[in-house]
């Protein structure tokens, strides 16, 4: 019995040691296993954080992003500029805002070294911009075309092939704009002949304005993001202007009778681009997401993003959209060695929205508020 007794204390204090090393140790366990995650800061369009896009991202790193979403550049800077330095890790931008972020100091410089450009079409590998005097500032990660969007129940493709279509009598009240002054002041400038339609002299600027100013007397209304989609969706509005397949492919996705077109006058490029906040306390992670977009992989999910669609540069992510959507690919000309996106910007056709050269911004958003209100 002594022995037995023995024996018996000797298991229990060797159980209890192993027990209580074993409770020891799982705290750790846990706190490795179910670590809060890091919590990266984004502002950007809508879309941009939401789960089909960052999901993967978000697991595989420990990551939560907390995105701060805006609708057009001007607000954008508004933000930034009303927020401490650091605010926001990752900054997605219009491509025409890169420089006004670089010159009040938003933004940190890249390393090009660290970014996939080689696997870019060769018109994205130095985007206008995106770099100041051989410094890299931003990475372009998606694009899309703007022109006539339109209802197919009430307009032929033909019909829409001009951006003339918009003083269609049978669409008086029933023209809507897209509330951003740069895509649609820039359409009424390609249709007064203005090959580069963001630089233009002050006889070809009151051109633009008395253009737009007759187009007056059709317009419906003038949208917000979501006010945009459910005015096409329900047919309160037959045609829009400043807007392009990132809105109606969304709808025609979704069954929606609408469509865009590229007009002969030509359209615009739409470009959007992630940099590094100025300041982020994380920028070791903020360039590891900017790797993640804009690699094969990710460029897929972007260009199929719930949000809004997209065509993006990285030509490998062409490949892996094929194979995983090919209907998608097709969809938004990304399939190589057919007639697709990269033509339309070889031929001449598309050119890129911009800031405007010669005047200010601050006048050609002032003629937009005076259109408006008239």
């Amino acid at each position: 019995m002594q022995q037995n007794a023995g024996l018996t204390i000797g298991l229990t204090r060797r159980s209890l040691l192993a027990t209580g090393a074993a409770a020891l140790a799982t705290p750790m366990l846990s706190r490795r296993a179910f670590a809060e995650p890091t919590e990266l800061t984004m502002l950007a369009w809508y879309g941009h954080a939401e789960p089909d896009v960052v999901a993967e991202f978000e697991a595989e790193n420990n990551v939560k992003f907390i995105p701060k979403y805006y609708t057009g550049g001007d607000n954008m800077l508004g933000l930034i500029s009303q927020s401490p330095a650091g605010t926001y890790d990752v900054i997605l931008s219009d491509a025409e805002y890169v420089q006004q972020l670089n010159a009040a100091g938003y933004i940190e410089q890249l390393d090009p070294a660290d970014y996939a450009f080689d696997e870019f079409f060769p018109e994205f590998q130095q985007f206008p911009g995106h770099w100041a005097d051989g410094a890299l500032y931003s990475v372009i990660t998606r694009f899309g075309f703007l022109g006539v969007a339109y209802n197919t129940d009430a307009l032929t493709e033909a019909e829409a092939s001009s951006y003339n279509v918009f003083w269609n009598e049978a669409l008086t009240g029933k023209v809507g704009h897209f509330d951003w002054h740069l895509p649609n002041l820039g359409q009424m400038s390609l249709l007064n002949g203005n090959a580069s339609p963001y630089d233009i002299d002050e006889a070809a600027w009151a051109g633009v304005q008395d253009k737009t100013m007759s187009l007056r007397p059709q317009v419906g209304g003038f949208f917000d993001y979501g006010g945009t989609f459910s005015s096409l969706n329900d047919g309160q509005m037959l045609a829009f202007c400043g807007i392009g397949d990132w809105i109606t492919g969304v709808l025609e996705k979704n069954g929606a009778k609408v469509r865009s077109a590229i007009p002969e006058e030509g359209g615009l490029q739409w470009t959007e681009s992630f940099s590094i906040g100025k300041g982020s306390q994380k920028q070791d992670l903020a360039k590891k997401w900017i790797q993640y977009i804009t690699s094969a992989k990710g460029q897929a999910k972007s260009a199929n993003m719930a949000a809004y669609p997209a065509i993006v540069p990285n030509q490998k992510g062409w490949d892996v959209l094929n194979a995983e959507n090919p209907d998608e690919a097709k969809r938004q000309g990304m399939v190589p060695g057919q007639s697709n996106a990269m033509d339309l910007i070889r031929s001449g056709r598309i050119k890129y929205r911009q800031l405007p050269l010669q005047q200010d911004l601050e006048a050609w958003n002032d003629f937009w508020s005076e259109y408006k209100g008239a």
